[in-house]
């Protein structure tokens, strides 16, 4: 089945969205030149979920990935609500008693964030008031908390992922006389979902990061090349430090269970995740809260299982690990992207791709065979696709969708072919999921000047 070159396109671009921030006649300028975003689902529905807004009471920018497991349903809760709780735990104390004080007499509230949403990224009406119920305890806490120092932003974030995750926890085992709501809480709860989240305040970038997704540095050299700098690391298998955390958190007895085949206790690959109850709640608890629930919780086989060599919950945080960086003129953008995309990448390709497209140049890099017997004309084929390459920059109105294109499209030779592009898009459902994840990026692209002239004042 064979795609014509508009359909991948008209594919490719479906969930498109970009953002350019306002310059008020040279006032104000942000940091943030504006972000592109896209997504590329491979399960239905996607379990892939982003976020980006400005908060309005604090200076910055928040930008967020969120990669579901077992559903769509955690992602899709985090998505909507883990800003509100950032910007709430960043908010003055003077602000809080404001915005409770408006509540309190029945006022309109002043607004905390500027969304910037495609029109696909839904929020879910119907739990509304019960999501804002829950954020107003939270700032109503933090009133009473008042301790007059301003907020440090690595502890908002801090907060806020677990707080957030507390609340989601709660909602489940309370419950809602709704029957509706009460199986949307349980589905949150007992599905999970991973977050990493970019807050960009003048030449402060903050990462916060749970779970295997990742955020990286774009930096031009002098000389023009691409280099990637690492702003999150995996929490998984692979992170030795991750696997250290996890082993000095339970007895010695549990050290030969607690990661097998990768997995944490052989069936969940980040060791970081909002919701998955069933690693956090006592046997105790989780039998209690699914026998009391909807049927339909009852019907569905992975809530009824218990993990096996399930002795000392909780096995799983939501805590983010949180890296803060001073943006230089040479930082020229951010990526933030799901697994789904660096499962197929490698960061030095992604900063060069995307750093070529911002730029538009392209570094005539001489062309690699690698180790390939190559004849005259397929080397003649691989110049003629390196033009095509430099025209295909402009066919691309987003980065993210430039970098999802050679994602799922590269060859050995790191050009996109189209034919193979065309396969992995006109892929079924059912198979898709076989060959790629979902992949959801945002590349976020900073203003040199307005960070040059900041560290200049500092």
């Amino acid at each position: 089945f064979y795609l014509t070159p508009p359909q991948v396109n008209s594919i490719l671009k479906a969930n498109e969205y970009s953002f350019k921030v306002p310059e008020f006649d040279g006032k104000n300028v942000s940091s943030v030149l504006g972000f592109d975003s896209n997504q590329l689902p491979a399960n239905a529905p996607i379990e892939d979920r982003r976020s980006a807004a400005t908060c309005l009471q604090t200076r910055g920018m928040l930008l967020g990935v969120f990669d579901g497991h077992a559903g769509c349903a955690c992602a899709q809760a985090v998505s909507e609500r883990l800003f509100y709780y950032i910007a709430v735990s960043l908010l003055p104390h003077e602000t809080l008693l404001e915005i409770e004080n408006a509540v309190e007499s029945g006022r309109a509230l002043l607004p905390i964030l500027q969304w910037h949403k495609h029109p696909n990224d839904y929020f879910s009406k119907e739990a509304s008031k019960l999501y804002f119920n829950s954020l107003r305890t939270y700032w109503q806490e933090l009133i009473d908390l008042n301790s007059g120092e301003t907020t440090d932003v690595k502890e908002a974030l801090i907060n806020a992922f677990k707080r957030l995750d507390n609340d989601i926890s709660l909602e489940a085992q309370v419950g809602d006389p709704n029957s509706f709501l009460n199986y949307l809480v349980l589905r949150v709860a007992f599905s999970g979902a991973t977050a990493c989240v970019a807050h960009v305040d003048g030449v402060d970038l903050h990462i916060a990061n749970t779970g295997d997704s990742r955020a990286m540095l774009g930096v031009q050299e002098e000389d023009g090349s691409w280099s990637a700098v690492n702003l999150s690391y995996d929490h998984n298998a692979q992170n030795e430090h991750e696997v250290e955390r996890v082993k000095m958190e339970h007895p010695k007895s549990e050290e030969k269970s607690l990661v097998k085949q990768d997995r944490l206790l052989g069936l969940l690959m980040p060791f970081r995740a909002f919701g998955d109850v069933k690693f956090k709640w006592s046997i105790e608890l989780q039998k209690r809260v699914v026998e009391s629930g909807p049927d339909q919780l009852n019907d569905n086989e992975y809530t009824k299982f218990i993990p096996p060599n399930y002795h000392t919950p909780p096995y799983l945080t939501a805590e983010p690990e949180v890296i803060h960086h001073k943006l230089r003129p040479q930082d020229k953008f951010l990526v933030l992207a799901t697994d789904g995309l660096w499962e197929t990448m490698h960061r030095q390709d992604v900063a060069r791709v995307v750093g070529e497209y911002l730029t538009g140049v392209h570094h005539q890099q001489p062309i690699a065979v690698g180790g390939y017997k190559v004849t005259l004309g397929q080397m003649h084929g691989l110049l003629t696709e390196r033009r095509a390459r430099i025209s295909s920059v402009f066919e691309d109105q987003n980065a993210a969708t430039h970098l999802i294109r050679h994602a799922v499209g590269n060859n050995e030779f790191g050009t996109v072919d189209h034919e193979r592009l065309s396969k992995m898009l006109s892929l079924p459902e059912e198979l898709a999921r076989m060959y790629r994840d979902d992949i959801t990026i945002i590349v976020v692209q900073f203003n040199s000047h307005v960070i040059g002239a900041c560290q200049n004042e500092e």
